[in-house]
């Protein structure tokens, strides 16, 4: 029951720390920039690709045909030309209106503090270690997550940046808030 209430608490920081860093800070937009003409980048989007949801990266290189003549286009091509990663959804949908999203998102860092929490309880009896732990995790999931985006999908290094802010703070302050609960009536060194 500890680990669950950690969880819950833990995941309530995230969520809250989350809201914050994207509505007050700008973190969760850094590099986010407005085309010069959305509409003519909507009507682009529309012409140019299927009418199905999905990952799109331009230019494109087909792994299956693998011959010297296609890896030479490729190449020529993507020196030649701006590279776009669009994750693309033909279907409009109201951004402002969250009702699905906030609830997932809450969910989800719940979940992830549960699994923090657990490891915090089993792994170490010391407080400090037990935030360190929770600043570990969330520099983790950057490490696996973010870096990779930026390395092979080319994510802004200032969007990668901000991903760091935002997990290793995070769970800076999840972290403290769940060792400050697992560690009540413990008689442990701090």
């Amino acid at each position: 029951m500890r680990i669950l209430i950690a969880g819950l608490i833990g995941g309530v920081v995230m969520f809250i720390w989350g809201a914050f860093a994207h509505m007050a800070l700008p973190i969760g937009e850094l590099s986010m920039r407005a085309p010069a003409s959305e509409g003519q980048v909507i009507d682009a989007l529309r012409a140019g690709l299927p009418q199905q949801e999905g990952i799109y990266v331009l230019p494109w290189f087909d792994m299956k045909r693998h011959d010297d003549a296609s890896v030479k286009a490729y190449a020529e091509r993507s020196a030649a030309n701006p590279y776009a990663f669009i994750v693309y959804q033909p279907q409009g949908r109201d951004s402002t209106n969250m009702v699905r999203e906030l609830p997932t998102q809450w969910i989800s860092d719940t979940l992830a503090a549960i699994l923090v929490a657990a490891g915090m309880l089993w792994c170490t009896p010391v407080r400090r270690r037990r935030v360190l732990l929770a600043v570990a995790f969330g520099v983790f999931s950057w490490l696996s997550i973010s870096v990779p985006y930026w390395n092979w999908y080319r994510f802004p290094l200032a969007f990668t940046f901000g991903s760091l802010l935002e997990q290793g703070f995070g769970w800076l302050l999840a972290g403290a808030a769940m060792a400050w609960w697992l560690g009540r009536g413990d008689r442990l060194p701090s």
